[in-house]
């Protein structure tokens, strides 16, 4: 048999192995900093260190784009997990700015990191949801909660792409319990505000009479 055409292939494959190898070691030492940065940026973000979370925001951004030149198609599913992450982080950097929700193609994300990455954006919505009711800022509170409550709803419907989008079953139940509880602790605090309000407005009354 001859040998030599085979041997040839092997060696051209072996370089071509190598050479994903490589590559796809670069994709997953430095997509732990994508996720570091955005999850630093998410911390800041809640710690109202605006300034601080846009510059680890931007530093993962361009991670991301220099990960996308060494990842290509074949290895592109390694990236999923960190866009995910700068996705979460920068949608809620854009909430707590008060500023929409960029969209997959401004962020350069893939459409399952991004829908992935949404969904993620919830569980940080609530966190923030408690921190506002913790300052006494209700009607915070309650916006972001209508944003959660929205996400939620526009984000439904993409769970029948689940064999596509793998998790984002799980991930939908996971936000609909969030939302449920969440939504008690809203009008908990709904109840607390107008029995304040009655108290402040009888409280009042009752100083108008003695007058």
């Amino acid at each position: 048999m001859e040998s030599k055409l085979i041997e040839a292939s092997l060696v051209n494959i072996s370089k071509e192995l190598d050479e994903v190898e490589e590559r796809r070691e670069k994709v997953l030492r430095e997509s732990r900093d994508v996720i570091s940065f955005s999850a630093k940026a998410i911390t800041d973000i809640h710690l109202a260190k605006f300034d601080e979370a846009r510059s680890k925001l931007d530093s993962a951004n361009a991670l991301l784009r220099e990960l996308r030149k060494a990842g290509k198609d074949d290895l592109y599913r390694y990236l999923i997990a960190p866009e995910m992450e700068y996705v979460e982080a920068s949608a809620l950097y854009s909430i707590a700015m008060s500023r929409p929700i960029p969209s997959y193609r401004e962020l350069g994300v893939k459409n399952v990191s991004y829908l992935l990455g949404l969904l993620d954006t919830i569980g940080e919505i609530k966190r923030r949801i408690y921190d506002e009711i913790r300052r006494g800022k209700s009607s915070e509170a309650y916006s972001l909660f209508s944003i959660m409550e929205r996400l939620y709803t526009l984000l439904l419907p993409f769970g029948v792409y689940d064999h596509l989008a793998q998790g984002i079953r799980r991930k939908l139940d996971v936000a609909r319990v969030l939302i449920e509880n969440t939504r008690s602790a809203v009008t908990e605090e709904a109840r607390r505000s107008e029995m304040i309000r009655s108290m402040e407005n009888l409280s009042k009354k009752l100083s108008k009479k003695k007058k």
